[in-house]
């Protein structure tokens, strides 16, 4: 039986393969070659793009991406040398590495004419990146891609286009109100709520439309046999791959400016599809599942170093609030993405740890006056969230989905006033109330004050390195206790009560019983983190434990990390946490524009990739289905007993 094949190898704009193929060279070499001149004329656009020879900020994103492009394309055509790099021969990589440098060339040359005022403001070097950025996209556009026969084009529903006209009918609403009215405020949310969802509409709808033009897709075809490499070869590609890693993750840690991190995020999202598509990811997962050993030791050496590249530690700090974000979402991983339990009020697990170490840390402030060594202070911070977490649970899982969810967020808000309240004089004199247990004395480990710095083979390393390094070691051990409980008989059965609780129970699960568990642990694992992060931020207050805020962490963001990054892995919340915590302290630039900016990223991501970002793969073919190519049914005469 025939069928009709759902695949093609063709180009989205018609030209003969060799002019797309030069049409896309050169256009990368001149993206690569605009970094080396001068992109505007004066020094008051951020990073100083003025210099010839010497590229800066951005510039270094340019020439990347063109380097990249080129390297890819050339790899395609075969040339010796350069094979390596792209296994698969898809120029879908190199399609990808070509938006990628469009991406970044246009998005330069967009925030120069705004920030400085025109296009006028643009020197040699920064008409080079538009035209090249633009022809390298152009040409890649005619290159023989992998794509579907067919996309239908999804349109949305009509009325979900007339909130944009509505957003700004309520925007001139909200401007002729005077500030001091009550209703200002609700009719100003009111606002933002809508522009909000109106600008994700038309994202979204124009995603559709390019999808049904470009129609990419993947053709099955065999990759080549890799090499035989010596043993000691293949760790050393290990090691520097963990090395490259480190380096771009410090890179985009490091930006000193907001146009530089939005053009490092379109940058870095670009050449992980590039290399997704090259088959040098598959490559390299492939080694790194032959040496298990040396990829996570090389992972723990990446992570540890980071410190080290660093001159102060005013971005250590902010890598030491990730690691303590993502413990907790990992924790809050076993409760959602394991047990699929919704819940909405899990910060309060992390104010619960931060405050029973606050009260036994020695602190001046605290009514209990004592001084739990490190170790006797962490166990107090976790056992007493664990306790919390049963408390909580035990009346509250017979509950099921959005009843469970309500009551767990009101959990988290009776904690919040609970802290409040114990003030002295609506309560009794416990958590200080909004002052909170300030003055929390550092850490002392056998001698070692983390408050003071640390002198390693002759680098120094400050206060914030070392809480960076300590909380390195709590992730480390969450993640083994998270792997191992996961791939245990109580994690399979978790995943049977997540994905049908009626059908688990019928098959002899405990599900209250395991539910429980999970709840007590995950809320053991968060109050483990919040042990260090009262040690970290000196002074524990309600206010740092809410649903929702601007800044993490709290529970609105620490749900958005799992399911952003991918429930039920381990790397996705680590990923989630990492981004949702880096992105709105990137984006204060844009000032009372941050959240909008940020939740039409959100909206936009999680409608393009419902998954998460590194999800595992039973829901991807979930959320994918539809695009799963269809088993053969074969002949009739030929099926089985078993198969008919």
């Amino acid at each position: 039986m025939t069928t009709t094949p759902t695949t093609e190898t063709t180009p989205v704009i018609p030209v003969p393969a060799r002019a797309a193929t030069l049409l896309t060279g050169l256009g990368a070499a001149a993206t690569a070659g605009s970094a080396l001149m001068s992109w505007t004329w004066t020094s008051e656009f951020p990073g100083d793009l003025t210099y010839f020879g010497s590229p800066a900020g951005l510039q270094w994103l340019a020439l990347t991406a063109g380097l990249l492009t080129l390297a890819l394309l050339l790899a395609t055509q075969g040339v010796p040398g350069l094979r390596w790099a792209a296994p698969t021969r898809s120029n879908n990589a190199v399609l990808y590495a070509a938006a990628g440098a469009f991406a970044v060339g246009w998005f330069s040359v967009i925030a120069i004419a705004v920030d400085l005022g025109g296009l006028a403001n643009l020197e040699p070097g920064g008409w080079v990146l538009g035209a090249g950025s633009l022809l390298t996209l152009a040409g890649a556009l005619g290159l023989p891609l992998d794509r579907r026969t067919h996309v239908p084009l999804k349109v949305l529903n009509w009325r979900l286009f007339l909130i944009k006209p509505i957003a700004w009918i309520a925007y001139l609403g909200a401007a002729a109100i005077p500030e001091d009215k009550p209703v200002a405020p609700v009719l100003t949310a009111l606002t933002g709520g809508a522009v909000i969802a109106g600008t994700a509409v038309l994202l979204v709808q124009g995603g559709h439309l390019v999808n049904h033009w470009l129609r990419l897709g993947t053709v099955a075809r065999p990759l080549p046999a890799p090499r035989e490499l010596p043993s000691l070869v293949e760790v050393l590609l290990i090691v520097v791959a963990f090395g490259l890693g480190l380096f771009a993750i410090t890179f985009g840690i490091d930006t000193e400016y907001g146009e530089l991190f939005i053009g490092y995020l379109l940058l870095a999202g670009s050449v992980g599809a590039a290399l997704g598509k090259s088959g040098l990811v598959p490559r390299l997962r492939a080694l790194t599942v032959k040496y298990r050993s040396v990829t996570t030791g090389a992972a723990f050496a990446a992570a540890a170093s980071f410190p080290f590249t660093q001159t102060s530690d005013q971005y250590t700090s902010v890598a030491a609030n990730i690691l303590i974000f993502a413990t907790v979402a990992l924790g809050l991983n076993i409760v959602v993405g394991l047990a699929g339990l919704l819940d909405l009020g899990y910060v309060a697990f992390l104010g619960v740890g931060a405050y029973a170490a606050a009260l036994v840390s020695g602190s001046p402030a605290s009514p209990i006056h004592v001084q739990f060594p490190f170790w006797a202070a962490m166990l107090t911070g976790a056992v007493v969230s664990m306790v919390f977490g049963v408390i909580i649970g035990a009346p509250t899982l017979r509950l099921r989905g959005d009843y469970l969810a309500i009551v767990t967020l009101g959990f988290g808000e009776i904690f919040r006033i609970t802290m409040l309240n114990l003030n002295g004089t609506t309560g009794p004199k416990v958590t200080n109330g909004s002052n909170g247990i300030p003055r929390i004395p550092d850490l002392n480990i056998l001698g070692w004050d983390l408050g003071k710095p640390t002198n390693v083979f002759g680098i120094e390393l400050g206060r914030f390195s070392n809480y960076y390094l300590l909380m390195l070691l709590v992730t480390a051990l969450v993640v083994l206790v998270f792997a191992r409980v996961g791939n245990s008989r109580i994690g399979r059965a978790w995943v049977a009560i997540r994905e049908d609780e009626t059908a688990a129970e019928a098959m002899g699960i405990n599900g209250f019983r395991l539910k429980l568990l999970a709840f007590a642990l995950g809320a053991c694992l968060a109050g483990l983190a919040g042990t260090v992060q009262a040690h970290v931020s000196y002074t524990v207050t309600p206010d740092q434990y809410t649903f929702a805020e601007a800044l993490p962490p709290n529970s609105a963001f620490l749900l958005a990390a799992v399911i952003l990054g991918g429930m039920g892995t381990i790397s996705g919340p680590l990923a989630g946490a990492t981004l949702l915590f880096l992105v709105p302290k990137k984006l204060e630039f844009l000032s009372d524009y941050q959240l909008l900016a940020f939740g039409i990223a959100l909206i936009v991501l999680m409608r393009v990739r419902p998954e998460g970002l590194i999800p595992n793969r039973r829901q991807q073919l979930e959320f994918h289905e539809a695009t799963i190519p269809a088993q053969s049914t074969g002949d009739a005469a030929t099926l089985t007993k078993a198969g008919a």
